[in-house]
């Protein structure tokens, strides 16, 4: 190649180089821009949860009790018998048939109802512990059952998950169950305080079992950048190979108060909704939460871009980056969000808010009994 055909191949190179560059640039300062106006946005929008007697989940109830403002009578309970357990409050003590699929589960729901069975009346529910709701909605007439989850496709009536207390996800650190949301509540946050913000890894993190392949991309970004992001898969029940772990040795679980480490902590639903989102807000890290199809009772009183960041859930491993390097030049931004979500999930989430819903919830939804429960031979007394 002569000079002359050399400096005009370098100059055409050196042009287009500097339009890619600038393309990138003002595609990234785009974004930029979008993710700095929704923040800003949901800062003006956001109305902080109002907590008088716990009013601050207090229209979640009326909202799913909604399609039974006509009453529910014992016709629509027998109905519902198949979707779950059936359980009756009569005369102040509890009663439970003798069936319960996940006994460690209906463990942790009895415990709740242990406590505000005296302030409770006459009462019978079909409680669903199965991870997926029963009652499509639009498809006959709704019938009352509870769940701990749905998506706005459901008419179940939402109740606080078993796991506050006993029947979470056995993995290996926990063999028994996560469980003892007020053991564990205390247990981040003692380690979130060695990891001060300024102290914490400057990267995002993850550790969890391929339960959907919508967490592929983060796993693929860790694997071509780990410097930006620490992400593997573990090992669950349905493992057999390394295929199940998108081809590599299953990674090690790592405890939740360890998460505290980080400064971005990415969500992901597993067969309903997630048990891990309330833990991550206590390590004072910036959460990550793909989709927002799948709820707990709590989910909707939390605000995307406030409380955490929204991440599409089928967003590409290019998508994934674009956003963590966003927040990793913009580390007030982050912060702020961080901090706002740890002081929803400390203040508004405690055992006693628990308590609270399950007893406001039963107390509303018995309201509704066209009936008066009457005790029979089928259901057993529940002793704690």
């Amino acid at each position: 190649m002569n000079t002359l055909n050399f400096a005009l191949f370098y100059f055409i190179n050196a042009v287009a180089c500097h339009h890619d560059h600038s393309r990138s640039k003002n595609m990234y300062d785009k974004l930029s821009n979008q993710i700095i106006g929704k923040i800003n946005k949901a800062k003006n929008e956001y109305t902080s949860c109002y907590t008088k007697n716990g009013t601050c989940f207090y229209p979640n109830i009326l909202n799913d009790l909604e399609p039974f403002k006509n009453g529910i009578t014992r016709e629509m309970i027998t109905g519902a018998a198949d979707k779950g357990t059936r359980y009756m409050i009569y005369n102040h003590d509890v009663y439970r048939e003798a069936k319960c699929m996940f006994p460690a589960r209906c463990e942790g729901i009895e415990y709740f109802l242990s406590k505000i069975q005296l302030n409770t009346p006459d009462v019978e529910f079909i409680l669903n512990t199965r991870d997926w709701p029963q009652i499509i909605k639009h498809y006959g007439d709704p019938k009352p059952v509870f769940s701990f989850s749905k998506t706005d496709d459901y008419a179940d009536i939402m109740y606080p998950a078993w796991s506050f207390w006993s029947g979470g996800p056995a993995i290996k650190l926990h063999p028994s169950g996560l469980g003892r949301w007020d053991s564990l509540r205390k247990s981040i946050l003692k380690q979130a305080e060695q990891w001060p913000w300024k102290n914490k890894i400057n990267k995002g993190f993850f550790r969890g079992s391929r339960t959907s392949e919508q967490r592929d991309p983060l796993i693929l970004l860790s694997r071509n950048q780990p410097e930006l992001v620490d992400a593997a898969y573990t090992k669950n029940q349905a493992w057999k190979s390394d295929k199940d772990t998108l081809f590599a040795p299953p990674a090690d679980e790592i405890s939740l108060e360890d998460h505290c480490q980080y400064k971005y902590l990415f969500n992901f639903r597993g067969v309903a909704a997630s048990f891990r989102f309330k833990h991550l807000f206590l390590c004072k890290s910036l959460v990550f939460h793909v989709g927002e199809d799948w709820k707990e009772f709590f989910y909707q009183f939390m605000k995307p871009w406030y409380h955490y960041v929204p991440i599409n859930p089928n967003a590409s491993e290019k998508d994934i980056k674009n956003i963590l390097v966003f927040f990793k030049e913009h580390d007030d931004l982050a912060k702020e969000i961080a901090e706002q979500g740890y002081r929803f999930i400390r203040t508004h989430l405690r055992m006693k808010d628990i308590t609270w819903y399950w007893e406001t919830l039963l107390q509303e939804y018995a309201k509704l009994l066209k009936y008066k429960p009457k005790l029979d031979n089928e259901l057993n007394l529940i002793n704690r």
